[in-house]
């Protein structure tokens, strides 16, 4: 299930849109300016530098066709297309760089909501199920229907919830991972809270309970392609 582009960016990372350093990367691959590309593509080059920092810009289909062309790309290289294949098909060119994630990054990444996965176990082992969240004064927050399996699990033990982004067309991705207590929200005042910050589920059914993970451990790792020089 394919979540809502809404993360930014954590402390330190950049926060320019996949498509963005898409064109970056490609340009400085073929070691072109981008007043070249722009001849190429018969765009503007300040358009297409403002293009290359935007963290979510906008291109009509035949900018896209246009630049990709310009790029020796595909439109799906380019746009990062591909939803209905299974993630990781792809194999890194260069020589990628696994970090470790600060607990700051890790809240950056998640602050804006999104799909993610809660993880807990039942009679028959783990499960890990996905869920649409919003995050409340830091703590993860998602709805489900009353009989759910989840709701069972909070009454064994500690969960942990999962979120994680990837780009196929970089090879390059994040994953934030949290363990924590789950909670029913039941106080009117709390729950009022929750849908103010616009917790909707997607799936249909009475999804009215509301859950609450106050994650007290944070961990997280990122890997990208390592720097020239380094």
């Amino acid at each position: 299930m394919a979540g809502r582009p809404r993360f930014p960016a954590a402390s330190g990372m950049s926060e320019v849109g996949d498509l963005g350093r898409r064109v970056a990367e490609r340009r400085h691959q073929l070691g072109l300016s981008s007043t070249e590309v722009a001849d190429r593509a018969g765009m503007d080059p300040g358009y297409l530098t403002s293009l290359e920092s935007n963290p979510s810009p906008q291109l009509s289909r035949s900018a896209l066709w246009r630049l990709a062309a310009a790029l020796d790309l595909s439109v799906d290289a380019l746009t990062g297309s591909g939803e209905d294949s299974p993630p990781g098909r792809t194999r890194p060119q260069g020589r990628p760089v696994l970090e470790t994630l600060t607990v700051e990054d890790c809240r950056a990444l998640v602050a804006a909501g999104g799909v993610g996965r809660v993880v807990f176990s039942d009679a028959r082992g783990p499960v890990a199920l996905p869920v649409n969240f919003e995050m409340v004064h830091g703590d993860v927050v998602f709805r489900t229907e009353p009989d759910a399996e989840v709701v069972a699990a909070l009454r064994t033990g500690p969960l942990a919830f999962e979120v994680d982004h990837l780009d196929e067309a970089l090879t390059e991705g994040w994953s934030v991972l949290l363990r924590g207590d789950g909670r029913v929200v039941v106080d009117p005042a709390e729950r009022h809270e929750a849908r103010s910050a616009g917790v909707t589920p997607w799936a249909a059914g009475d999804r009215s309970t509301v859950v609450r993970v106050v994650g007290d451990q944070w961990s997280g790792r990122r890997i990208r392609e390592r720097s020239a020089g380094s």
